[in-house]
């Protein structure tokens, strides 16, 4: 059973220590909440944390901001929400915000680029990191292993939206449980006001977008729209959706080169909080060079509102009826063949990542409905790739914790541009 509600100084102390501390992603943040909730103070017990975690998997969004968000409701209601989820975002977009200006204003000067030659090798050993640790979790049928393959070749070659791939697992997943028997549902809880709640934050959502589309900057209506849309799709964590990303900011919008998608990801994996913080950087920077400093701010602020927003929409609405949906097989189904998916497209990532770092010139190749990416052999870096090198070595052999790794590759790679 859970504890009576502890008191909001006790709350905002205990869930500001956690963002502060809440490096590493979702599986070490989550981790991080379990012993300071579950076993330290005993505020949930095991089998509603990992109800509620089931259950934030199902949604859009980072699934650690969201969890963070159901306890602080489950505590102390709405206000604990926001608290909990504001103090688990706070401290990361933050220090993204400094680390985007810095790069704003220094991003150009050459030794700035050397700097970040090792973070971008870095960041290119994290990515297939997670693809092996997703991939090992999720391919155990061969129905997953041919939708992961289906998605690579869907998203590397023919260049379909990510939304696409991942409604079509999810539907497969659904309807191929069909014959899978349905538990009993719970009680209706007796407190919920469902519509009331999504009539609300919608409204506190769109209603800026909207705004923003009649009278504001054009940048920033389009950075408002298109940030809507991705936190409707950012299922199976940032590292899925920075593929579409990349697609849609770089080759479709033009606001950032690849490069720099490169380097916002590095960015974020430095600073506590979750990954998707990374919007954050491309809102400033598309801002920034449509307008200035102050159209940077207001970019940030609006991706920022736009991101997280919709987190408590889904959990303030979906809350109430956690032990309801708990183990429903065909939700279940459909989570497992979304994440079969995310692998291909996390594999996609990996290689457009590998080659725009490792190879100084990529080129487009077009046949018909197919559009390849083709390195330059000849552009090889050979810096990076021994970065790279290193980089794995001391994640992967000594354990080291990828902060120091990142300030390490970043530090050779600046050294190596004075001697160069």
């Amino acid at each position: 059973m859970d504890r009576p509600a502890p008191p909001l100084p006790e709350l905002v102390r205990v869930f500001g220590r956690i963002g502060l501390l809440s490096f590493g992603g979702p599986a070490a943040q989550i981790a991080l909440m379990h012993r300071d909730l579950v076993e330290s103070r005993g505020w949930l017990d095991d089998e509603g944390f990992l109800r509620a975690l089931s259950f934030c998997m199902l949604l859009p969004g980072p699934e650690a901001m969201q969890l963070a968000t159901y306890a602080g409701w489950r505590m102390r209601g709405v206000a604990g929400g926001l608290i909990a989820g504001g103090l688990f975002v706070l401290p990361g977009a933050v220090v993204v915000l400094a680390l985007a200006a810095a790069y704003a204003a220094f991003g150009a000067v050459p030794l700035v680029e050397a700097l970040f030659l090792g973070v971008k090798a870095t960041v290119v050993v994290v990515v297939i990191d997670a693809l092996l640790k997703v991939s090992g979790k999720a391919l155990k049928t061969p129905a997953r292993w041919v939708i992961a393959g289906l998605s690579f070749l869907g998203i590397f070659a023919l260049a379909l939206p990510f939304p696409l791939i991942i409604a079509a697992a999810a539907a497969y997943g659904y309807l191929s449980a069909r014959g899978a028997p349905l538990p009993a549902p719970g009680p209706r809880p007796p407190a919920a006001r469902p519509l009331v709640t999504i009539a609300t934050w919608s409204a506190l959502w769109l209603a800026p977008v909207a705004l923003l589309w009649a009278a504001g900057p054009p940048i920033l209506a389009q950075i408002a729209a298109f940030f809507s849309k991705l936190a409707v799709v950012t299922f199976g964590g940032a590292y899925a959706v920075l593929a579409y990303m990349t697609q849609e900011v770089v080759t479709g919008k033009g606001w950032l080169d690849t490069a720099q998608m490169v380097d916002g990801l590095g960015l974020a994996e430095t600073t506590p909080g979750p990954l998707i913080l990374v919007t954050e950087f491309v809102g400033f920077l598309a801002a920034f060079q449509a307008g200035g400093w102050a159209m940077a701010l207001a970019g940030a602020a609006v991706t920022l509102w736009v991101t997280f927003v919709p987190c408590f929409l889904w959990i303030f609405a979906g809350a109430p009826y956690i032990d309801r949906l708990a183990g429903m097989p065909r939700l279940s189904a459909a989570l497992a063949c979304v994440t079969a998916a995310v692998v291909g497209v996390i594999l996609n990532l990996s290689i457009w990542f590998a080659a725009h770092v490792f190879f100084a010139r990529v080129e487009m190749l077009e046949a018909g409905p197919l559009r390849l990416i083709a390195p330059d052999p000849a552009s090889l870096n050979i810096p990076a790739l021994a970065l790279a090198g290193l980089a794995a070595l001391l994640l992967f052999w000594r354990r080291w914790p990828l902060p120091a790794v990142l300030g390490l590759a970043a530090g050779l790679g600046a050294l190596g541009g004075i001697a160069g």
